[in-house]
């Protein structure tokens, strides 16, 4: 595990969050959860039945998690009744509420987030990005302020010179399929913050594109442009740059060869990708080709953070998600005060 991995989780034990895994049919989860508790990186809620949680979590000490059943907690009448009164304009009744909560424990996981019985949650190992994310977005919402939720992954790159020392954000490489030039700028400046947040090292973000200042022509290119200039609009204190091929943003030979004018150029650590597509396969080619560790996808806009999981996730990417998400509740408290 990388030392920027380390490094959250240090920061985490700190300042002890409540993280829900909602996931306890999964033994990878199970797993997790003990060495989450092992090393106090954060205190941890199972939502499920005890018997069908212990009879998985076989081998693995469970005894500081606390589990909470649906069908017999008391907590699950107040969570239906605030859910229904969340959800009723939407068309939702009572029945449906408990239904939900009984049936699909991400709806109960966002539901101990939102009533303070928790501070974030993380699901994904074994349900797709929507059944993660449509129960976050119907009950938490976004942030103030936040024009949108999008996903990045963390990205520790060994023995490489290059971003911060190997560490790189991509974005959006798991929510918006193909963001405006309006969205792309809130994307671009929602990873600058949570670059900041998770790194405590300066963002330092390249608009990428496959033209860099004006080198090719098309459509896509406009995109990025105007993109690069809503966000130097909107967020001067970042440094931002583009449009910018990849070798140019994070190559300094290159950089000064095709945008010697740039402070970003040949430095970039936050890589901003013009569509899903790009930011996807990327992230993918990064990980496979370079033996990288990928911690995502990680939300950002939630009101409150849950995270989500690659159903291809190992045991040490749960455990880093949790760190993350813990780190993510601690600078939600610090924006409170």
């Amino acid at each position: 595990m990388s030392k920027l991995i380390e490094n959250l989780k240090l920061r985490a034990k700190k300042n002890k969050k409540t993280i829900v895994l909602p996931e306890t049919m999964d033994k990878r989860v199970i797993e997790a959860a003990s060495i989450i508790l092992k090393e106090e990186i954060a205190d941890i809620i199972l939502v499920g039945k005890e018997e069908d949680i212990n009879s998985i979590g076989q081998g693995f000490d469970l005894s500081k998690a606390k589990i909470i059943d649906p069908f017999t907690s008391e907590l699950t009448m107040e969570l239906q009744e605030k859910l229904y009164q969340l959800r009723r304009e939407k068309g939702m009744t009572e029945e449906d509420a408990y239904r939900l909560l009984t049936t699909d424990y991400m709806y109960y996981a966002c539901m101990l987030v939102k009533m303070g019985y928790a501070d974030g949650a993380v699901s994904g190992a074994c349900h797709s990005t929507s059944n993660t994310l449509r129960p976050a977005l119907q009950i938490l919402k976004t942030k103030p302020g936040v024009k949108l939720v999008s996903a990045f992954f963390l990205m520790v790159v060994p023995d490489c010179e290059y971003g911060d020392h190997g560490t790189f954000l991509f974005a959006d490489s798991g929510l918006e399929q193909n963001p405006d030039p309006d969205k792309l700028s809130y994307i671009a400046a929602s990873s600058a913050e949570s670059f900041e947040l998770l790194t405590l090292h300066e963002p330092i973000v390249a608009m990428l594109s496959h033209s860099t200042k004006g080198s090719a022509k098309h459509a896509d290119v406009d995109k990025v442009v105007e993109a690069t200039r809503l966000v130097k609009e909107r967020f001067p204190l970042y440094k931002v740059d583009g449009e910018l091929q990849l070798d140019a943003a994070i190559v300094p030979e290159v950089a000064q060869s095709k945008a010697p004018s740039s402070e970003v150029a040949g430095r970039a650590n936050v890589l901003i990708f013009p569509d899903l597509d790009a930011g996807n396969i990327g992230y993918k080619l990064v990980q496979r080709l370079a033996h990288a560790e990928a911690y995502g996808p990680i939300c950002q806009g939630i009101a409150m953070p849950v995270n989500d999981l690659s159903r291809g996730c190992n045991v040490s990417d749960i455990v880093g998600a949790v760190a993350i998400t813990a780190v993510q509740a601690i600078g939600n408290d610090n924006l409170k005060h």
